[in-house]
């Protein structure tokens, strides 16, 4: 099979449109991802459709909402009808649970004011609180009491409104990962596609195409995603870390696994649990937490292994963002273990210019006010313009339909973006793309391009910005030589490196034949200093003879700008 997939959303006139939808998506794991399902799961898929269509449409509307409590009262749907009757078959398969035991938790955030007050008239008398207290002053008071769950009868015994628990999440849960293979998107992006919110590139999809490849996989993902709610709930990182899954040959997984340790291990550290931190690190092996194992060591007066540890990421060849930092920690550490220094290459001078403007203001925008002139107009694009050029004329290689790269219709780039491979494995479409730099016809496929996609997701384009005017004007007068040297810049890191670029732009068409087109403005209000990652390109623009000016905005009246 190897197919474009179209985005598959139904009308929102129909009312049963999120039936349709949800119906998509089962059948797309069906017929995918059969081999990764349980029985259950697959018994579901059955069972579900086998539904009276009422049934059907209230299990998704509880889907979609938030939780897995319900009031049988607030489950009213025109479309469903009587929802007892309909919410009858998901009992009888057990999908819905009305005998479910409640914490008190949970028996607050279900239960009106009211409805406590009936419910825990013993305790609230007991306690010596108030008829009229508050439902704050409830919980505070009753809380540390109440700690054994209890049926809704049991604890109310008058109530005539059940409270309704849905079993199935869990597996609804597993599906839309395996559909969308993270858990990040869900059933908005239909509707957002279909009111016309947001577009999607149509890539061929091969059964190879899929986020993963065995059930191990998306149970990893899982386990992962647990980890890291609970370290989001506040549970500590030492609890945490002995339940890590193991190291995963998948990649992408690995690369979850590594960002999930460096997350651990940078709350080990903020609770000054640094031996914790240090093993979390090593484990992570990401570059970012060499950095702050480095660190910790250092503050730990650790400086010979600290050193070490240095030297053998300066030796491996590490990304731009690495080796900067490791330019500030090296001389360091050399000082305290009185080392002889070693020189290094000591940064540019960039061209300054200083104003003082009355404010505060938006600083960007007064810049482009007092500097900009007819025949030399400043656009303020910060990230988007060289990157959304980038995006334009490298759209076949960035949307290329390799495996793990897209899976379902929602994508708005390839989810191997990031990934330290990205641009290896399409190494040649890259080159192909460069190369219209070299022949000439560039302009043209970025004019193309533009028009053929332009609306449509991607990682790199910000349409808002990067219009038609903006766009011919930059062909116009950016070199193409600087287009390439940029681009492969890019490339270098994607990540790091599609950050950090000036705030303003300056385009002179009518200069001189043999004189600068162009200059490239980053701004700097009262206060502000330079980034790294801004660090880091004005200095490839220096190396390279970019035109670049850093601008120091003061304000006359001496005031700070507003946030």
């Amino acid at each position: 099979m190897n197919s474009a997939f179209a985005t598959p959303t139904a009308s929102l006139d129909d009312p049963f449109y999120y039936l349709t939808n949800f119906r998509f998506v089962l059948a797309w794991v069906g017929e995918r991802h059969a081999d990764l399902l349980a029985a259950d799961e697959l018994a579901f898929l059955e069972q579900f459709e086998s539904l009276p269509q009422a049934s059907q449409a209230l299990l998704v509307r509880m889907v979609m909402r938030k939780g897995e409590l319900f009031r049988l009262s607030k489950l009213s749907y025109a479309e469903v009808g009587d929802s007892a009757s309909a919410m009858a078959p998901l009992m009888s398969l057990g999908w819905v649970d009305s005998e479910s035991v409640l914490s008190v938790d949970e028996l607050f955030n279900q239960l009106r004011l009211a409805e406590l007050r009936q419910a825990l008239v013993a305790e609230i008398r007991a306690a010596g609180l108030s008829a009229s207290s508050a439902k704050t002053v409830l919980y505070d008071t009753l809380a540390s009491q109440l700690n054994e769950p209890k049926r809704l009868c049991q604890w109310w015994p008058e109530a005539n409104d059940p409270v309704l628990r849905l079993t199935v999440m869990e597996t609804c849960d597993r599906l839309r990962l395996m559909f969308f293979g993270n858990l990040c998107q869900d059933w908005a992006e239909f509707v957002l596609t279909e009111l016309g919110l947001q577009r999607f590139e149509s890539v061929p999809f091969t059964p190879e195409s899929r986020a993963f490849q065995s059930r191990h996989e998306v149970d990893t993902y899982l386990a992962l995603h647990r980890l890291r709610q609970r370290l989001d709930d506040g549970e500590l990182p030492a609890d945490l870390f002995p339940e890590m899954p193991p190291p995963a040959d998948n990649r992408w997984l690995a690369t979850r696994r590594a960002r999930l340790l460096l997350q651990l291990g940078r709350e080990a550290e903020r609770s000054g649990d640094a031996a914790l931190a240090l093993r979390l690190y090593r484990e992570s092996a990401s570059s970012e937490a060499r950095i702050r194992q480095l660190r910790v060591l250092e503050r730990q007066g650790e400086h010979t292994a600290a050193f070490e540890l240095a030297t053998q990421a300066l030796n491996s060849s590490p990304n731009e963002t690495e080796h900067q930092a490791l330019a500030r920690i090296l001389p360091r550490l050399r000082r305290r273990l009185k080392l002889p220094a070693e020189p290094s290459d000591p940064e540019p001078t960039h061209e300054r210019w200083d104003l003082s403007l009355p404010g505060p203001q938006w600083v960007e925008r007064a810049v482009v006010e007092v500097l900009s002139e007819p025949g030399a107009p400043i656009y303020y694009v910060e990230n988007a313009l060289l990157t959304g050029l980038f995006g334009l004329l490298c759209w076949p290689a960035i949307f290329a339909p390799l495996p793990g790269a897209f899976f379902h219709p929602f994508h708005h780039g390839p989810a191997d973006l990031y990934r330290e491979d990205f641009v290896a494995r399409r190494r040649d479409a890259f080159d192909a793309c460069l190369a219209r730099l070299e022949d000439g016809s560039y302009r043209e496929v970025i004019r193309s391009t533009w028009r053929e996609k332009h609306g449509l997701a991607s990682p790199f384009v910000h349409w808002a910005i990067v219009d038609e005017p903006l766009v011919e004007l930059a062909l116009t007068c950016i070199p193409a030589v600087h287009l390439r040297l940029c681009f492969e810049r890019l490339l270098g890191d994607l990540k790091a490196n599609r950050a950090g670029l000036p705030d303003l732009i300056q385009f002179m068409p009518d200069a001189p034949v043999g004189e600068p087109r162009y200059r490239m403005i980053e701004v700097k209000g009262p206060g502000d200093r330079l980034q790294d990652n801004q660090r880091r390109w004005l200095t490839f623009f220096h190396r390279h003879a970019m035109p670049v000016a850093v601008c120091y905005v003061s304000w006359s009246t001496g005031d700070e700008p507003e946030p």
